[in-house]
């Protein structure tokens, strides 16, 4: 069909997909972060987040081996509670995916890049994102071969962090008691750790990116749940030993300090140029902010399928058959944000959009039961989507005021958006009875 997304996604191309896009920013940016919220123990917030993101990854493994659609999240929610939810579900979804984009070009742009040069970091940001839509709109299988390279690289990276940070440790210049201080002198225990799990959580988002790329597999029903829960289990033992290495060998306060945390442990250990690991550190946000606008070109592109979006961003540019419009689109967004935003504050942003998209996601898979779909999809064991519920749930009450104020900023939007594609919908039924009735 001329207007369908090619297959040519295998099993091994949609794990380092999911790999890649998990293994980005959040490891190599956020976990100074982590530490400023929890304490020492950083390995902590990432076990418990690893923990809730596999939850609703199960219900992601299910709906996209029933609905393999490009149109993702906003395709189950609108299938089980309606266009309405679908179309503010969708919203959330691709706001976030632009949020993160915006997040990583300004990561890329930021202490990693100054140890190689001294950019503007406008034009850093403007010539990263033009490249990357290039290559989004040049094709899937070039830009996930891109990945695969790219996510050999990031995740050689972190093994190389994990073997300096032992070594130090083996050498006597590690503090082992860090890894059990947990709390911070403005949080109890409790709190901080809660706190970090919400940051945490950024580090494991990037799974729910690859349903939109169900359409474009060539055999979802088996690649997916392998490719998924395979991912997922890899990023997670990377994690929890980095913040097990970068809790021991560099002081608390000094790891909450850095933008770059993973160059502290680099620079301790000795024997590995800063400008190499500096490179290494780049690729993997690179890396996180291609896979990551290949999910919203495509999420775009499958909301306007299902007539929630401009029907222009339906546009497939002949040959090629990707979504030219939506990605030129969805990078200029981006762009915007990345001008205009700081990488911390549009993380957390993210988090809360995710926790909508996830719990409406968790609530799909328990309506749409009785809903044959796909002969022979995953099906996940129905304790686990209540699981992913209660987590989003609680997840929520753990935001800060000041990222629900602007949450709830592109949240209203969403609604809007919704409340639009409703009164549509019904016209064109009010329309079309009396049409019917003549016939």
């Amino acid at each position: 069909m001329p207007n369908s997304l090619k297959r040519a996604v295998s099993t091994p191309l949609l794990y380092f997909f999911i790999l890649g896009d998990v293994l980005g920013a959040g490891v190599y940016v956020l976990v100074g972060s982590v530490a400023q919220e929890s304490g020492g123990a950083v390995w902590l917030p990432l076990a418990i987040a690893l923990g809730l993101a596999t939850l609703t990854a199960g219900s992601y493994a299910e709906l996209a081996t029933k609905y393999p659609r490009a149109g993702g999240s906003a395709h189950y929610a609108t299938k089980a509670l309606g266009p309405a939810a679908g179309s503010l579900v969708g919203f959330c979804m691709l706001a976030g995916g632009l949020v993160s984009v915006g997040a990583l070009a300004r990561a890329f742009a930021g202490d990693y890049l100054r140890a190689l040069v001294s950019w503007p970091t406008a034009l850093v940001v403007v010539v990263f994102l033009t490249a990357l839509a290039a290559l989004n709109i040049r094709g899937i299988k070039e830009s996930l071969r891109a990945n695969v390279a790219a996510t050999a690289i990031e995740l050689g990276g972190l093994l190389l962090v994990i073997g300096l940070g032992a070594w130090i440790m083996l050498r006597g210049d590690g503090d082992l008691t860090r890894l059990t201080q947990v709390g911070t002198p403005e949080r109890g225990v409790v709190p901080a750790v809660l706190a970090g799990t919400v940051l945490a959580f950024y580090s494991f988002v990037g799974f729910e990116t690859s349903v939109n790329l169900a359409e474009e597999v060539r055999d979802p029903r088996r690649s997916y749940p392998t490719a998924l829960f395979g991912a997922l289990l890899t990023a997670g033992f990377v994690y929890v030993a980095i913040g097990v290495v970068a809790s021991a060998t560099v002081p608390t306060d000094e790891l909450s300090r850095s933008s770059g945390p993973l160059l502290e442990v680099v620079r301790l250990a000795g024997g590995v140029p800063d400008r190499l690991f500096s490179v290494i550190a780049l690729v993997a946000v690179a890396n996180g902010a291609l896979l990551t606008g290949i999910m919203a070109s495509r999420l775009a592109y499958g909301m306007a399928r299902d007539g929630l979006l401009p029907a222009a961003l339906t546009r497939i540019l002949p040959g090629r058959r990707t979504p030219w419009v939506a990605v030129l689109v969805t990078s200029s967004i981006s762009l915007v944000l990345a001008l205009t935003g700081e990488v911390a504050a549009l993380a957390e942003t993210l988090v809360l959009l995710l926790l909508v998209v996830f719990t409406a996601v968790n609530c799909s898979v328990l309506i749409l039961r009785r809903d044959p779909g796909e002969p022979d999809h995953f099906r996940i064991p129905t304790v686990v989507p209540w699981l992913g519920i209660i987590s989003c749930l609680f997840l929520f009450t753990r935001i800060d005021a000041a990222v629900w104020a602007r949450g709830l900023v592109l949240v209203g939007l969403g609604i809007l958006l919704a409340i639009a594609n409703t009164l549509r919908a019904r016209r064109t039924v009010n329309h079309s009875a009396p049409q019917a009735e003549k016939l």
